[in-house]
């Protein structure tokens, strides 16, 4: 199977990896043709780096893994190098200012994909890229899924059909994984930290509730599983992000929670749902 990875970050080399090690050839597309590097991890021979969108056209399915922030700005420039391929998302984000999930920016941006998936679970790239075990959430239509299913291989994968829901949880993680970095740092004391995961969290379970997403999704991989690996460890970035705010320093690298904790407000004002925790959190973020 050919591949197009687009995006060669920490995750999307890694995701790279581990499809090529699957048995995928795999074309990765950056901006300016350079990948991430890990310690003590080679290359696969059969991944092939790119700057050249059109280099993706003959693939039978496309990752997409560019940070959210960029995720609308890549999918317009991949739209003429687009043959029909199913679609696996794996970022994890929503736009600030008009809190849309990428599924939708996808599909505004991009109408003629009709077979689109989300990727989400807990992992850190670097364990991934290693070959550390690792399982995700995805949740997509059948042709995406049976793609995902091919293409990651070596990763373990449950299937749902409960696109918005996984999207729910992957914004969702990210905004609290930095609101208790922050709390690490400025809460009074454990219990405090404890009462404002927990009604973060709660908050979350209700925007995607109003959306439409299945509670069980909240309990799963993608759900429970990434918010315990990225809520409660600093080599999370944007458990570190929040310390980081705390502290009075400026946050190093791309701290997706920052976008996504103003994504999810915005989009719970459009909902019409009552969300406290993650608006007061914001005001001490001053984000």
């Amino acid at each position: 199977m050919k591949v197009g990875v687009i995006g060669a970050g920490a995750w999307g080399t890694a995701l790279a990896i581990v499809s090529a090690r699957g048995g995928a050839d795999v074309t990765l597309w950056s901006y300016d043709g350079e990948h991430k590097s890990f310690d003590d991890v080679k290359m696969p021979e059969n991944i092939r780096m790119t700057a050249d969108m059109a280099d993706l056209t003959d693939t039978d399915a496309w990752l997409i893994v560019t940070p959210g922030a960029h995720f609308r700005e890549t999918v317009r420039k991949a739209r003429d190098s687009y043959n029909g391929q199913p679609i696996i998302i794996c970022t994890k984000g929503a736009e600030c200012v008009s809190g849309q999930f990428m599924s939708e920016i996808l599909q505004a941006e991009l109408p003629e994909c009709v077979d689109f998936g989300v990727l989400s679970g807990p992992q850190f790239a670097a364990e991934v890229a290693k070959g550390v075990p690792t399982g995700s959430r995805l949740a997509g239509t059948t042709k995406a899924l049976d793609a995902g299913y091919e293409i990651l291989n070596k990763l373990y994968l449950v299937g749902s059909d409960d696109v918005i829901g996984a999207e729910v949880c992957g914004v969702g993680k990210n905004a609290v994984a930095l609101i208790c970095g922050y709390n690490s740092v400025a809460a009074a004391g454990e219990n405090e930290r404890a009462l404002i995961f927990t009604r973060a969290w709660g908050e979350v379970m209700k925007i995607g509730v109003a959306m439409g997403a299945k509670i069980q999704t909240f309990l799963e991989l993608c759900g429970i599983g990434d918010l315990f690996l990225s809520a409660t460890s600093a080599t999370s970035r944007n458990f570190s992000g929040g310390m980081a705010i705390a502290r009075g320093e400026q946050p190093t690298g791309t701290v997706e929670g920052i976008f996504a904790l103003c994504g999810l407000i915005e989009r719970a004002k459009n909902l019409g749902v009552d969300v406290p925790i993650l608006t007061q959190m914001q005001q001490k973020l001053k984000i």
